[in-house]
């Protein structure tokens, strides 16, 4: 896989299965979400073990960045709040980071 495509896929994963437990806390629904919250948490971090990095921490590093993108877009599409102008900077920056992490030339 594309390194995008799984940090991609590991932020929806993450974010889906967080999401699960916010809504039996948080909005009442059935325990039952735990079982889909914890499965998606499940293969959100065996995701970043497909990350071709040779240490850990920089994996998660740079998804942190993804991860911020990705929240924005979850808050927009399902929780129907549009991010504002702080929202998409901050995105931006953490973006930009993400692939300095990732690709800067190393000795």
């Amino acid at each position: 896989m594309k390194l995008w495509l799984i940090y991609a896929a590991a932020a929806v994963c993450e974010i889906a299965g967080c999401f699960a437990f916010w809504a039996v806390i948080k909005s009442g629904r059935s325990p039952f979400w735990y079982g889909a919250g914890v499965a998606s948490l499940v293969a959100f971090a065996w995701l970043l073990t497909r990350v071709d990095t040779p240490t850990a921490g920089r994996a998660f590093a740079a998804y942190g960045g993804v991860y911020i993108v990705a929240s924005l877009a979850w808050m927009g599409l399902v929780e129907r709040t549009v991010p504002d102008y702080w929202d998409v900077t901050g995105a931006v920056v953490s973006l930009a980071g993400a692939a300095i992490i990732l690709f800067a030339s190393r000795a």
